[in-house]
C-alpha cells in the first residue's frame, strides 16, 4: 500500500497490529533526521511512537538487513510496528 504524506510518498512493507497511524507518524518525523533513510520502522513503546531510520545499503550500520534486529532487540515483545520504504518522487504513479 502506497501512502502520501506531507514529508513524502511511502510504501508500507509490514504493517504488524495495524501501528501505523498517519497523524502520529507526521508529528513525529523530523525531516533532518529522517530524510536521509529509505526504509523507517515505527513501533509503540508505552503508547509513544518510536521511529527509526535505516539505509539501502545491506551492509551498513544502519542497513536495511538490520531492521529484523531492531524489532527483536529493541522493541517490547508483540509490540506494534510498521516498516515503510520511502518512495522517490520520479517512482510516484500519478
Amino acid at each position: 500500500m502506497i501512502i502520501e504524506t506531507e514529508v513524502g510518498s511511502f510504501e508500507i512493507v509490514k504493517n504488524y497490529r495495524d501501528a501505523f497511524d498517519i497523524t502520529k507518524f507526521v508529528e513525529r518525523y523530523v525531516d533532518v533526521a529522517f530524510d536521509r533513510y529509505t526504509y523507517i520502522v515505527g513501533d509503540m513503546a508505552s503508547d509513544i511512537l518510536r521511529l527509526r531510520g535505516f539505509s539501502q545499503d545491506p551492509k551498513g550500520v544502519n542497513g536495511y538487513k538490520k531492521i529484523p534486529d531492531y524489532i527483536n532487540e529493541s522493541c517490547n515483545h508483540n509490540c506494534p510496528f510498521y516498516v515503510l520504504k520511502r518512495i522517490k518522487k520520479e517512482q510516484v504513479k500519478v
